[in-house]
């Protein structure tokens, strides 16, 4: 069971002004730092210039030129809907709880688990690192637009060198002055992102401004790279103003070479540069760790943002269409400059969008990392982005992140690493679509987010749309990244996580099994698909481990439970002792690898408990068809935790995690002579009364003595033939005739066919005992037997064993079943027929020098018998009679080695299709 405590208790109930109030801000799932950022500073501030970036002011013109404003509407329009349906998921996930520090990747991982939140946590760092990256490469390159050595154009400067090594240089020289604001905290990269947002609404203004009052022009444009401007004629764009004619031009596509890559432009590649700039929806949602109120202040923030971007780039695609023809836009990305009232303010917007987005993908990164880190998912990797300053300013992860950053500029240019951060910002929304989807499909009572603008449709539309768009825009990319989260699930799984985060997989699960179980119509139940529902009652795990075993392969898909009856009066007891031992039941469920249910029950007999558990174990049409039992003997019990493999434990008692050994949950097995909780009497009377309940019955005898291999989950090949032995005849009841073909005698043949589909039991082969009456002929009733087997599609060996010569007087229609059992004839003729029984089944058993009868291990003389099946007789009417009843039994099934007496008393095959 589930052992976190409820989410409420992290709050004060009554705060200094009576209102209710976190106990300790959280700066990430971990560590305690000061929440005082608003949504303004904290949300809508880093959100819009993480939107902008550099595409507002270096990539319109690419976007327009090569797109024409009908697609480059078009795209904008899709790029919007994705990200408006994403912000929709993540208004409504950010609503229905307390978030703490990562943002999306706390969402993620708390909705879908630490497997699928950790791996795309992890990409979503990725995709900030790289987006980083990207900012710092677009201010770079337009540093050096004006300030290179080869710039071009009357504002040229010319005073910076060029070159891979000069670029990569004072991107890290940017890198390092992005870097360290973040790493002295939060509250300056606020001032600083604020800061650059006055001077960025300044130059866009500006810029606007510019469409209008500036007049025609020409503007010279920049040779492009690898060609000799000196030998060349200048060539020109011209800004014609408000123009139709150059709008009705700018209206069509027209693609072409890219002059900064030289790679031919087409739809997904520009898709991929305009998305990317629009990818800061999560800039907000990263800083929840240092929001006042990231409940209320993330959705609002997120929303605002994104409606005052999408509205400036809408004008700033018509502005520029109708005011600039192609070949501007194609080849000066940069003419804003050009064309500005004042150009060096365009320049400070440039750079101050930059270093902000710069700013906003690395502090994100950090805080992504250091909640990563909390969680440990991925060990001591990740160990330095634990380290905190005073002030809770995870300055360690800001280093991590900054290491990374570097080393992503070693790529180069702008445009290669548009298309892949974008598909990991894809990835990142569509696994928050597909959370708030999970929510909402599991219709969990506690999801109910104050925000209710979305439905299921808008999340599965936003899966889609993020996952159509991961391929449009790089197919190799999208597997890629695919392919990377399958790996990191699979290392996360088996690396195993925190179990108490809450997974919305077994609310899913929860609520689909609920729907089918209402489906499974027991009236709808039919014979040829019949399969063993069993419900095996266990008094110590520790002694009956074989058999646990055993019962799992013998379930063919089908239910299986282990019932336990504690035994007590629940009215004389502070509290219900069954729900603490459910947690150790269920450790021994998966240690033992079985796949089974647990149920438990109070009473203050095990008979009563085994009526209660007959009743109400399972669900609709999956309740238990058969009763498994233990036979009840004298042998002493074993402690099966002492030898087998899967138990061994630590000599401190403690396993894996630090919970509690096995061993210390289950009480020590019982000493030979002690009492027991199950009186003979009532052995038999449970037996009788899951036969009045029509439920089969099962007694298992000797399971200890069968080798580890047979109850393995894999195939036991072997170079010593075994067998599996089926007496479908009554012995306890000696009668001539075909006595096999009762209700009884087939679920004995069922039984042992499914045991042999299990694989460790391929080997085994099945044998058949038909058992003839003393004056009956051979042959005659063997070949009915095969005809029977044959049309039951069931492999195996029959033989023919005389029985019933010298078991006493009287036809088979004179005598009535049970005769023996239930006191017909004398105590010693019923003993002298159930031992003459025995001799008969331990005479066919593959008996050798080297072992036991009917052991395991097998002689010289032939195959030995790994498991017999006998069949069980009915319990006598009279309860008085039921002690002579199992003595019967212990007389009959004695020194046989491991065996199953079984009453069937259901049909549980067909001959039909």
């Amino acid at each position: 069971m589930a052992s976190e405590n409820s989410p409420l208790l992290a709050y004060r109930l009554l705060g200094d002004e009576g209102s209710a109030f976190p106990a300790s801000g959280v700066g990430g799932p971990g560590g305690p730092s000061p929440r005082k950022l608003s949504t303004f500073l904290g949300v809508v501030v880093p959100t819009v210039l993480s939107m902008f970036s550099i595409v507002v002011f270096l990539r319109i013109g690419f976007v327009v030129g090569h797109a024409g404003l009908l697609q480059a509407l078009a795209m904008l329009l899709v790029a919007y809907f994705i990200l408006a349906l994403t912000v929709l998921s993540v208004c409504a996930i950010a609503t229905n709880g307390a978030v703490r520090g990562g943002g999306a990747y706390f969402m993620i991982s708390r909705t879908l688990g630490p497997e699928v939140g950790g791996s795309i946590g992890l990409m979503f760092y990725l995709a900030n690192v790289c987006g980083c990256a990207v900012s710092l490469l677009g201010l770079v390159e337009s540093v050096l637009d004006v300030f290179g050595a080869d710039a071009t154009g009357p504002s040229g400067i010319r005073v910076l060198p060029q070159g891979y090594g000069w670029n990569l240089l004072y991107g890290s020289l940017l890198l390092g002055l992005v870097g360290g604001v973040c790493t002295l905290g939060a509250g300056l990269y606020a001032r600083a992102s604020f800061l650059t947002f006055l001077l960025v609404s300044g130059s866009l203004a500006s810029v606007l401004v510019s469409f209008v009052a500036v007049g025609p022009k020409d503007i010279r444009l920049t040779p492009r790279p690898g060609t000799n401007g000196s030998s060349l004629p200048p060539r020109f764009g011209h800004f014609t103003g408000f123009n139709s004619s150059t709008l009705k031009d700018n209206l069509g596509a027209g693609y072409a070479e890219d002059y900064t890559t030289g790679a031919m432009m087409n739809f997904a590649s520009v898709f991929a540069v305009l998305f990317n700039g629009c990818t800061g929806i999560m800039a907000g949602a990263n800083m929840s760790g240092e929001l006042k109120d990231p409940s209320r202040a993330i959705p609002l923030g997120t929303i605002i943002a994104v409606v005052y971007t999408f509205f400036i780039y809408i004008l700033l695609f018509f502005l520029s269409s109708f005011t600039c023809d192609r070949t501007l836009l194609q080849e000066d990305y940069g003419f804003f400059r050009a064309i500005s009232l004042w150009p060096p303010l365009v320049l400070i917007g440039i750079y101050a969008t930059s270093l902000s987005a710069s700013m906003s993908s690395l502090i994100g990164a950090s805080r992504i990392l250091h909640a990563l880190a909390q969680d440990d998912l991925f060990g001591v990797i990740l160990a330095p982005a634990k380290v905190v300053s005073g002030g809770g300013n995870p300055w360690g992860a800001v280093l991590y992140s900054w290491g990374l950053v570097q080393l992503v500029l070693l790529v180069g240019k702008l445009n290669t690493l548009a298309a892949v951060v974008t598909v990991f910002y894809l990835v990142a929304y569509a696994a928050v679509d597909l959370s708030c989807l999970s929510l909402e499909w599991a219709s969990a009572p506690n999801f109910r987010p104050t925000f209710s603008l979305f439905s299921w449709h808008t999340c599965l539309l936003g899966v889609a749309s993020c996952l159509l768009m991961m391929f449009l825009i790089s197919p190799g990319a999208a597997g890629g990244s695919l392919l990377l989260m399958c790996l990191l699930s699979a290392l996360l799984t088996a690396r195993g996580g925190p179990s108490s985060w809450g997974y919305v997989s077994q609310a899913l699960l929860f609520h689909q099994v609920r729907k089918y179980l209402l489906r499974l119509d027991v009236r709808k139940e039919h014979v040829k698909f019949w399969r063993p529902q069993l419900l095996l009652l266990v008094g110590n795990p520790r002694g009956a481990l074989p058999l646990l075993r055993l019962a799992n392969q013998l379930k063919k898909g089908g239910l299986y439970v282990l019932g336990h009856v504690i035994l007590g009066d629940l009215d004389s007891l502070p509290s219900d002792p069954v729900q603490p031992q459910y947690g150790a039941w269920l450790s021994l469920v998966d240690q033992a690898q079985v796949k089974a249910f647990v149920d438990l029950t109070l009473a203050s007999s095990v008979r009563q408990g085994a009526q209660h558990l007959l009743r109400i174990s399972g669900l609709g049409g999956m309740k238990p068809n058969t009763l498994v039992l233990g036979f009840y003997d004298d042998a002493p019990p074993q402690d099966h935790f002492l030898t087998d493999p899967a138990f061994s434990e630590p000599a401190d008692g403690t396993r894996e995690g630090g919970s509690p050994a096995l061993s210390t949950l289950f009480p020590p097995p019982r000493a030979p002579g002690s009492p027991r909780a199950l009186s003979p009497q009532d052995y038999v009377a449970t037996m009788a009364d899951a036969l009045k309940m029509n439920k089969n019955v099962v007694l298992a005898r000797a399971c200890g003595a069968l080798p580890p291999e047979r109850l393995s989950r894999g195939s036991w090949s072997t170079a010593q033939l075994h067998h599996v032995d089926v007496w479908p005849l009554n012995l306890l009841r000696p009668r001539g005739g075909p006595g096999y073909v009762d209700v009884c005698g087939l679920f004995l043949l069922q039984m042992a066919t499914i045991l042999g589909m299990v694989p460790a039991w391929h080997s085994a082969r099945l044998r058949i005992f038909l058992c003839l009456g003393p004056q009956e002929a051979p042959g005659a009733a063997e070949g009915r037997l095969r005809a029977l087997l044959s049309q039951l599609r069931i492999r195996a060996e029959v033989q023919e064993v005389v029985w019933g010569e010298g078991a006493g007087a009287g036809s088979p229609e004179e005598e009535e079943e049970g005769d023996f059992v239930n006191g017909g004839r004398g105590e010693a003729e019923a003993e002298a027929l159930a031992c003459s029984a025995n001799a008969l089944v331990r005479a066919q058993q593959g008996q050798g020098s080297g072992g036991g009868p009917g052991g395991p291990e097998g002689g010289d003389e032939g195959p030995a018998t790994a498991l017999t099946f006998l069949y069980l007789p009915r319990p006598p009417a009279d309860p008085a009679r039921y002690t002579r009843y199992l003595a019967l039994l212990e007389i009959l099934s004695r020194d046989l080695g491991p065996t199953l007496l079984i009453h069937g008393v259901t049909p549980v095959t067909c001959t039909d299709l």
